[in-house]
């Protein structure tokens, strides 16, 4: 397996880290566990850094109009898809996921390199564009991005870049026309080219039924006209599935979910993206409101939990919480390692030290609580009486939730979700896992795993959470016999909630 190469400067580095995850998330779709994922990933990784390098080398030293070629994260992978037909054609094709082996030696897959005119009209379209403009359209409507980041990493203007984005979407239609009626087409598609450029211009148009019919039934009709309707939300699924092919949707569905869960998606008076929050500072007020109330019947509730037995060590709580919550069979899968952001292979990354976790600090007897969630060391294990009916309960600073995304015979995938009750400038997250499980890749952090203990540690770029928002990372690992759900999340140092 090749090594990775290094990035060349800081402008490559944030390359590396966004190429990375994406590719890494759309290796895991095309293999059928985490280590041949990562070699999957590594492989191709590689050779599309290594065919990127030399194309922008070709662009610099050549004159006139650039050579078409794809931006950076769909040539990655467009290298996996590559990569993934070696391996059918090399005799390892047994690490492929099934249906993407009778993909790959199908006609769908010839026409990604077969001849150009043959190609799918996206692909062709977005090749055909200025890498700026294609990298635009691209980061947004396929990676999900919010335009603030997309503007930062593209450096754009902010308070223009959707207009830019208006522009991109008409000129990435009007390569798509254009490859359209180069399509070498027989006389029914050729008779209904025109019309199907204008009924895809409005949105108030109607599709006579014979077009209808035609579209029903012929596929690069259908892919064209995909891509020439810029209303009804259908550009993204157009452009994942003609420039990557086998698992496009998939992989669409990926970085959106994980998208959502990264920037935390509704949570109040917080941008992940580092805008102006004028959104977010309407419901910080209606929050802080909300917050007042809830103390008031926090108050209530705290008689009747401080009426509650006290006894047992802080994992056998953890354990009876975590067992509970893995009985529910109808929970869904939060986020995807599509997720979003992954650390960069050859970044540097420096973890925190394991942080122990500690009990929630409330002084027997005393009607005040300490929400303060800064690490105190290991708790006394020593059994101290019931606390009065008086007693506060201490108030959860955080909650974890644990999300088993996917399980094979050796390995797992999975993602975790932690809302904070306070802002946070740096985060660790540490468990227990009960079985013996082994993290391999992680994303969104760094881990470090002593034992059964796994600690995450922030990345640079969501090392920064707003109070009461969300932090998330998801993982690959390895398993035998059995692969129950972690236990004694702590975020911090301080025990959280199951979710």
């Amino acid at each position: 397996m090749p090594d990775l190469p290094t990035p060349q400067d800081a402008t490559e580095s944030a390359l590396f880290s966004e190429g990375w995850d994406a590719v890494l998330s759309y290796a895991d779709l095309c293999t059928s566990g985490s280590l041949t994922a990562h070699q999957l990933a590594t492989e191709a990784f590689t050779l599309g850094m290594r065919e990127v390098r030399a194309a922008a080398r070709t662009h610099v030293r050549g004159a006139g109009r650039r050579t078409a070629r794809l931006p950076t994260i769909p040539a990655l992978l467009t290298a996996v898809r590559d990569t993934a037909a070696a391996w059918e054609a090399g005799g390892q094709g047994h690490k492929l996921d099934p249906d993407l082996r009778l993909w790959l030696n199908s006609d769908k897959a010839a026409r990604f390199s077969g001849p150009p005119l043959e190609r799918p009209v996206a692909l062709r379209g977005l090749r055909d564009m200025q890498e700026a403009d294609a990298s635009l359209l691209w980061l947004a409507e396929v990676e999900a991005l919010p335009l603030p980041a997309v503007a930062r990493r593209l450096g754009l203007d902010q308070t223009t870049v959707a207009d830019e984005l208006d522009q991109v979407r008409t000129l990435f239609r009007d390569r798509c026309h254009r490859a359209h009626l180069d399509t070498p087409m027989d006389a029914p598609c050729r008779s209904y080219a025109r019309l199907l450029d204008a009924v895809t211009r409005s949105p108030s148009a109607d599709t006579p039924d014979d077009l209808s019919r035609h579209l029903a039934t012929c596929m690069r009709c259908a892919e064209a006209a995909a891509c020439l309707r810029l209303h009804g939300g259908g550009l993204p699924a157009a452009l994942a599935g003609g420039v990557i092919g086998w698992g496009g949707l998939a992989y669409l569905e990926r970085r959106r979910r994980a998208a959502e869960v990264r920037l935390g998606a509704g949570r109040p008076g917080a941008d992940p993206t580092g805008g102006d929050p004028e959104e977010g500072t309407g419901r910080s007020r209606i929050l802080r409101g909300s917050l007042l109330a809830a103390a008031v019947l926090l108050s209530a509730l705290a008689l009747g939990v401080s009426m509650m037995p006290f006894g047992g060590s802080g994992d056998d709580t953890a354990v009876a919480r975590d067992d509970t919550a893995a009985a529910r069979d109808d929970r869904q899968p939060v986020a995807d390692p599509g997720v979003s952001r992954s650390t960069a292979p050859s970044a540097t990354a420096t973890p925190a030290p394991a942080t122990t976790p500690s009990a929630p600090r409330t002084t027997a007897g005393s009607h005040r609580t300490q929400p303060d969630p800064e690490p105190q060391g290991a708790s006394s294990a020593t059994h101290r009486p019931a606390p009065s009916p008086r007693t506060t309960a201490p108030a959860t600073t955080c909650r974890v939730a644990y999300n088993l995304v996917d399980q094979w015979p050796d390995g797992f995938q999975a993602t975790v979700t932690v809302t904070t009750g306070r802002s946070l400038d740096g985060w660790s997250v540490s468990w227990v896992f009960r079985d013996g499980q082994q993290v391999g890749q992680m994303w969104d952090a760094t881990a470090r795993q002593s034992g059964s203990r796994v600690t995450a540690t922030a990345a640079d770029y969501n090392r920064t959470v707003a109070a009461h928002g969300t932090l998330s990372f998801g993982f690959l690992g390895t398993w035998h016999d059995r692969n129950r759900p972690p236990y004694g999340f702590t975020l911090n140092g301080a025990a959280c909630a199951g979710g």
